[in-house]
């Protein structure tokens, strides 16, 4: 008997889990401006260290949200004051093994250093226009 109770324990907090990812989800996606977004977190491999996620659009701030997360806070939040496009490039091999076709990588520059972030080309001429409107000052990326 203790080990159906041992499963059915188990299987509970798997339910919840997964309840909480999806009610995550939705109330970060609640209000609109959200996008699909990855985030290249480290480079210490070629072509790896990238991770999935949500971009929200709050005022100034594009807020990054991990997919598979349950903590509330952004993974990642850029500011359009101090951000520039450094460079702009297609995925390489290795890389489109992991992101989506025809998406786009951004290398984006501001105060705190670099950060490449990919998306679907759709989705680019948005942001672009979002980060070209911005009334602040563009770092010197050179």
């Amino acid at each position: 008997m203790r080990v159906l109770e041992t499963v059915g324990f188990v299987a509970l907090l798997l339910v919840l889990i997964l309840v909480a990812f999806f009610a995550r989800r939705r109330l970060i996606a609640r209000n609109g401006g959200t996008i699909d977004l990855s985030v290249r977190l480290h480079t210490f491999v070629d072509g790896r260290g990238w991770a999935i996620g949500r971009g929200r659009f709050v005022g100034d701030e594009l807020r990054w949200y991990r997919m598979f997360s349950l903590s509330w806070k952004p993974g990642r939040v850029l500011s359009r004051r101090d951000l520039a496009i450094a460079l702009r490039r297609v995925p390489d091999e290795r890389e489109r093994m992991v992101l989506p076709a025809n998406w786009t990588i951004l290398r984006c520059a501001n105060r705190k250093g670099t950060v490449e972030i990919a998306m679907a080309l759709s989705t680019m001429a948005g942001f672009l226009s979002w980060v070209e409107a911005s009334p602040g000052t563009v770092p010197d990326v050179r």
